[in-house]
């Protein structure tokens, strides 16, 4: 990429989509016109072609090796994001089953979870924690699952409001735990066995909008329903290697790169998460420091490492806050309408001296502001 280019890229803390790593977009601005032996961009070829096919089994591989993915789980490549699985995860878990699915509702994308389940069968809310503005977490000896349940469902960490499991929630082994990792994939080390299905949409660590990572052991594949319309039965996309319709293929071939950039870049999820830990620090330490002039919207015990969300004294500082942080090159800082504040997302591919120059903006504004 030509430094002109180069020059003109913010620090960008969007909480997606978001930062891609500059070396990934420079790879892949060398085969976007011409990707090798194709004689054509990848977004031109076809989906059964044999180099599409490799493209998208290479990208499975390298996604299974990352998360050490245990053989009696499907690795599938879907559309339609979060808002999609919302309805399919029930439509094939909990429909017809006459058992209840049992819910986690910590911040805004699990309670919009909640809702679609609610069509699919019998849902209770095993924690809810809209009462506090889902400022924190339950802790797991307070988390009562039934073992009949059809499944227990909880997002890994909410965008919006800054909360993220530590861990994963305690629950029976005879109930499929299911996990919307949407905003923390890629970021950590996990044990996929825990999970009966995990998936996640790929704008926040993983590329660009349009794929979404779905996890599942392969038992769960026979609960969906013949019944079920043919996109929304896990089942087919498994039987067809996710090209029961025509797959996102340019987002399945960024996948791709972004999985090897940390497998053979980076040094694996380990180290990401080394990475993702000293960033997140900078930041809160500018919080706690600041003598209540930052005041965080997570409880502390439950602070996400990807989108750390706060508020300053008035409505007025903060928009200053914004206004001179993107002078500053400090891009998309605006916390969401429903918390307010501000919300800096730093995924994998958001650079330490980013974090840096926030931290540093953060205690200068202090200084000048308090």
């Amino acid at each position: 990429m030509n430094d002109s280019a180069v020059k003109q890229r913010l620090f960008n803390f969007s909480a997606g989509p978001a930062t891609i790593p500059l070396s990934v977009l420079e790879e892949v601005r060398e085969e976007l016109l011409c990707y090798p032996g194709a004689g054509a961009s990848v977004m031109e070829i076809s989906h059964r072609s044999k180099i599409f096919t490799e493209i998208a089994a290479d990208a499975e591989t390298t996604l299974r090796t990352l998360l050490e993915v245990p053989e009696d789980y499907s690795v599938l490549f879907l559309q339609g994001g979060s808002a999609l699985q919302f309805s399919m995860v029930p439509a094939n878990l909990l429909r017809g089953t006459g058992k209840t699915a049992q819910y986690l509702v910590t911040g805004s994308w699990s309670k919009k979870a909640i809702v679609e389940a609610k069509k699919e069968g019998e849902v209770l809310a095993a924690f809810d924690g809209g009462e506090s503005n889902f400022c924190g977490l339950p802790a797991s000896d307070s988390i009562s699952v039934p073992d009949e349940s059809a499944y227990l469902y909880y997002c890994s960490n909410e965008t919006i409001q800054g909360v993220q499991f530590e861990v994963e929630p305690v629950c029976p082994s005879s109930v499929p735990l299911v996990c919307d990792a949407s905003s923390d994939f890629l970021s950590r080390r996990l044990d996929i066995s825990k999970y009966g299905l995990l998936y996640a949409c790929a704008q926040k660590n993983a590329g660009p909008a349009g794929v979404t990572v779905v996890i599942m052991r392969k038992d769960l594949l026979q609960r969906g329903e013949d019944s079920l319309p043919g996109y929304l039965n896990y089942r087919n996309h498994d039987q067809a290697d996710s090209m029961w319709n025509t797959p996102p293929t340019f987002a399945v071939y960024m996948l791709g790169k972004i999985a090897h950039w940390l497998q053979d870049d980076v040094g694996g999820l380990e180290a990401i998460e080394k990475v993702n830990e000293s960033k997140a620090s900078l930041l809160y330490q500018a919080i706690d420091s600041s003598d209540g002039f930052y005041r965080g919207h997570a409880n502390p015990n439950c602070r996400s490492k990807m989108n750390v969300t706060f508020n300053l004294p008035s409505d007025e500082l903060q928009a200053k806050f914004v206004s001179e942080a993107s002078a500053n090159r400090l891009d998309s800082l605006k916390g969401h309408r429903s918390v307010g504040g501000i919300r800096a997302s730093i995924y994998n591919a958001m650079p330490y001296e980013g974090a840096q120059a926030l931290a540093s903006f953060m205690e200068n504004f202090a200084a000048d502001n308090a």
